[in-house]
This record gives C-alpha cells, structure tokens and sequence, in this order.
C-alpha cells in the first residue's frame, strides 16, 4: 500500500496558502489531506480496447474501478494487499498498453482541451515527458492528425518516446527545445495547444513528502517569470479561433491565476477565457470567479491542480524569428512503387496503416510520418517523427518493434496466440517453444489478443525479439 505522507511546509508556503483559500476550516482540511497517500489510478487506452472490454477483461481480477468523472477513461484504482505485491507496472495490461498510470487530476487539461476542441488537426504539448497528457491527447485523436510533443529536458525525451510507443501511438512529432521558440518558429500553427507548464510542484505533496523542501517565495517568482515566458510564446503559436491550456501541478496563484491574468493583460483584444465550471459534474467546487478551476487535493481526493481554458480571438503580431537554423529535412518521401513495394511486404508480417501515415526513406531507415506533419518540416528540427517501420537489407525489411505494436492486427495470418507463461517468457526476453502451430517463419506473437512482438520461426522455437531495453525481470502479470 501507498507510504504515509509526512510532509512539512515552509511557514511563507502556509501564509501563501491562507492568502489563496477561503477560510482556515479549508486551510486545515489540506494540511489533512497532505499527509494522506495518494490513491492511485489509471487511464484506459482506446487506441487499444474500448473501456467496456477493459472493464470486461479485468472483472475476475478484484480490483475496484471506481470512474473518475472528469475523464471518461479514467478510474481510481483498489487492489487487494496480494495484488499490491505486484506493481501496476508489471501486469500484462500495462505492458501490452492497455493502460496508463496516470494521476486523476492530471487527466484534466487534456478534458477541458478536447471539451472546445473535439477534432483538433494540428496539436502541440509543449512541455510532453513524461507522456500521459500526449498519450491522452492521441487516444482522443484515434492517433489522427499530428501532436507536436515537445520536451526541453534531455533525460526525459527517452521516456516520452518509450511511453508514446507502448501505446501504439503514431501521430506525433517529438521535439526537444526551450517551449519559448514556438511561438517565433511556428506562429498561428496550432489548433489546440496544451502547456502543462513547469512549476514549484506543490499539488504533489500526498505522492512526494519532500516536493516543498526547497519551496522559497524568491524560486516561486522566478519560475512565475518562465510560465509567462512559455505562455506568450504558445499564444504566439495558436491560431486564431484555437484553443489554449495552461495547467500546472501547483496551488500558489502567482504560478496560476497572475500568470493567465498578465496574458490576459498583454493581449486584451485577441484572447478569451473560457469558464470550466460545467466542465464535469462537481466542476463549480474548484471554479474560481474567472472561470479556471484550481483544484486542491481536499476537493476530489486527488493531486492538487490548476487549468485555465483560453481561446485566442483575433492575430496578434508576429515575434522576431529565430535565429537558429533548421537545416537540410534528411528524409525524402517514397515513390508510389516503392511505397506499394513496402506497404505489400508488411501486410505479409500483419502489418496495415490508414492513409493518414506516409511513408519516407532515410539511408536504409523506412518511416511512416503523419501526413498532417508535413507543413512543419523544415520549419522546425524533430528529434523523431512518427514511427519508424523497417530498416532495409538484403532480404527484405526488419520491421522496427514500435510499428509492430502500433500497426499489427492480431487476427493476421501469421499471428500465433501465446499461453500466459509464454508470454511472461516473451517480456523477460527469452526465446518461446510455444504449443501452438506455427504459421509461417515470421510470427506474430500475440497475448490477451495485443500484439507483443515477431519473431523468428527457428525450428520449433520462436527467437525473442523483444527489445533489451524493455526486457522485464521479477514477477510478471497477475496470477
């Protein structure tokens, strides 16, 4: 079970805080709710399995799904104390990308986005790693159009792009600068743009007992000073009629209410704020009189939060390009006998794609682009676009494993089911001798009906080509 909580707070943090709620009745039920462990819960993956079957296909487990109302496919999760033995992470669900671990509160700017902004074409997340509000985004998107996920932090962008390719994502373009080139490199680009902005971190006390160790007003301000920063370059990059998110995982109104105000202020006649008061039933408890919702953790039982909802109006004028230089795009579109050659040979492993992917060519690379990315190239630099399908040689092509778990029908002709145990085996990396029959030399592999990899038919055992990297040790699944 989740430790205790034993946070402490800085005496300025508290006097912050009696400045932001209403009365000390409320100020008394947050310290309470802070030392309190945090209720975990997960986000369904539609690009995968509809929430019925999901529901469906872990009822006999015992765990308590209890629906998160502000998402549709997010729900509180309980496990038995057996069941806590394993970690969440470990159970085939998880691997396979049927869900994401993701906190409640966080699912909410994603909500109120695609709440004004059904069918957004162009997206942007500007500050993407880990990935859940991209992984979300995409879901909402059934992996249409494209979603420009940008991470400044180097050792994070690994993680985004792990967590995009377990959930079968194909639709976004990964970059890794500084979120204030955006708005100079790709004015009025975007439809919908969400900047779940960097911040002092002070909603997630009841996960992290230390997140205000080093709280002081002075880095409050300063980092007061970067949102603003990032949010005039996202307006910068947002169409006109589009709409904007800015959400943080803090409380103090100098990272949220001022920083939306001073927008506010410096753009008064190109920019809305959208009320989210009737964003979900129970949404007018956390609205504030301007119509964000600040969420403290005492409301909903969850992290604390903050979402404001903006529409830009009318254009505003141009910033000073950049003054970087993107360089020669190294990738060249396929020609259509080329493109059929490829699109052939993968049908063959149970590879498909819609008309929305296209294919390009780098050296002997093979690469499946979202059509909707091509305005941008050569625009701005992508550190990794799409997915990558094969690379060439000889032979044929080796299908890349993230197409495989994005692109593969189960029900293809070469797919073999495998038992539980073997598909435990598949995950710690090891080579299967499966019971099965074998089809053909190329197998796909496949558990609970997900795509797990191909593998070589070698004999009579299949040789594990499951990534080293994401190969698992322990106990796997849920037994």
């Amino acid at each position: 079970m989740p430790q205790q909580s034993r946070a402490s707070f800085p005496e300025a943090f508290l006097d912050l805080m009696r400045q932001t709620l209403p009365d000390e009745a409320s100020l008394q039920a947050f310290l309470a709710i802070s030392q309190q462990p945090l209720r975990r819960s997960l986000r369904v993956n539609t690009l995968k399995i509809s929430v019925a079957d999901f529901l469906s296909q872990t009822a006999g487990y015992g765990w308590q799904l209890t629906p998160i109302p502000w998402c549709a496919e997010g729900f509180w999760i309980e496990r038995s104390e057996e069941d806590e033995a394993l970690p969440l992470g470990s159970v085939a669900e998880h691997l396979s990308g049927l869900f994401y671990i993701q906190e409640a509160s966080s699912m909410l700017p994603v909500s109120a986005l695609f709440a004004a902004q059904p069918q957004p074409e162009h997206v942007m997340d500007v500050a993407a790693a880990p990935g859940s509000k991209t992984t979300q985004m995409a879901a909402l998107m059934n992996n249409q159009g494209v979603i420009v996920a940008n991470e400044y932090a180097a050792s994070r962008v690994k993680v985004l792009h792990a967590n995009i390719s377990r959930c079968g994502i194909s639709n976004t373009a990964i970059t890794h600068f500084d979120g204030r080139v955006f708005g100079p490199a790709l004015p009025e680009t975007f439809d919908a743009i969400l900047l779940d902005a960097p911040c002092s971190g002070e909603g997630v006390i009841r996960k992290d007992a230390d997140a205000l160790r080093n709280w002081t007003l002075e880095s409050t301000n300063a980092i007061a000073a970067t949102q603003r920063d990032l949010l005039d370059s996202a307006f910068h990059a947002l169409r006109p009629g589009g709409t904007l998110i800015y959400s943080t995982c803090t409380l103090n109104k100098l990272e949220n209410q001022q920083v939306v105000t001073w927008l506010c202020q410096r753009y008064p006649d190109a920019l809305a704020i959208d009320s989210l008061a009737d964003l979900f039933p129970g949404a007018d408890k956390a609205a504030t009189p301007e119509g964000f919702l600040h969420v403290f953790p005492q409301l909903f039982d969850s992290e604390g939060f903050f979402v404001a909802r903006l529409r830009k109006t009318a254009s505003v004028e141009s910033l000073p390009a950049p003054g970087y230089k993107v360089g020669k795009f190294p990738f060249s579109p396929l020609s259509r006998k080329d493109a059929q050659t490829v699109m052939q040979a993968a049908a063959k492993s149970g590879l498909h794609w819609q008309a929305s992917l296209s294919l390009w060519q780098r050296d002997k690379e093979i690469w499946l682009f979202p059509t909707a990315a091509e305005p941008l190239f050569g625009r701005v630099r992508f550190s990794r676009i799409g997915l990558k399908l094969a690379e060439t040689f000889n032979k044929g092509y080796r299908w890349q494993h993230e197409a495989v778990i994005a692109l593969a029908r189960p029900d293809a002709a070469n797919s073999v089911e495998l038992s539980e145990s073997e598909a435990e085996e598949w995950y710690r990396g090891r080579d299967i001798w499966p019971q099965a029959l074998l089809p053909r030399d190329e197998v796909l592999v496949t558990w609970q009906q997900q795509p797990l990899g191909l593998a070589k038919k070698v004999g009579q055992r299949l040789k594990n080509s499951y990534p080293r990297e994401l190969v698992r040790d322990g106990k796997l699944f849920r037994r």
